[in-house]
């Protein structure tokens, strides 16, 4: 498929399915999942990124276990809602993924997403080791919720 506007992604993936989440990191990209009704996100897991053929080989196959009807990509803007460097290199992986998913993939703007993320994991006293094993899989977690929310207003302007 390609690249959809997030107020057009249920038309495009229909009732049953369940979103993924991703939160492209530089040496990983965590993972989270949505419930088939589209209202919980939970943390599913870390790949730990080598090359691109392999990353997306472990991508699409957990997409296909899961049975996703669609992939919610993490956005990296900058606080003033431009897009930088890390925001070019998801658009960029994102282009060489389309020709080898027919998943819709839909980008949601993740600032602070890994900021909130550590926060909540130092207020609950995690270890430094803990909090690295947890941190990209919550944010992927956390910008998911934050499109599910998102979904429930309709209004996806401006983003």
């Amino acid at each position: 498929m390609a690249i959809v506007e997030p107020g057009l992604l249920r038309d495009q993936v229909g009732s049953g399915r369940r979103l993924l989440g991703l939160d492209l990191g530089t040496k990983t990209i965590g993972l989270a999942l949505c419930d088939v009704n589209w209202t919980i996100a939970t943390p599913l897991e870390t790949i730990r990124r080598v090359k691109f053929t392999p990353d997306v080989a472990a991508l699409l196959a957990l997409a296909a276990k899961h049975d996703a009807g669609a992939l919610v990509i993490g956005l990296p803007k900058n606080m003033d809602g431009t897009e930088g460097p890390r925001a070019q290199s998801t658009r960029a992986f994102v282009r060489n993924l389309v020709p080898k998913t027919e998943l819709p993939i839909v980008f949601w703007d993740e600032r602070m997403s890994t900021a909130a993320v550590t926060r909540t994991l130092l207020e609950a006293d995690a270890s430094r080791a803990r909090r690295a094993e947890l941190v990209d899989k919550m944010a992927a977690a956390y910008i998911l919720q934050g499109f599910l929310d998102r979904l429930g207003y309709g209004d996806f302007e401006g983003r």
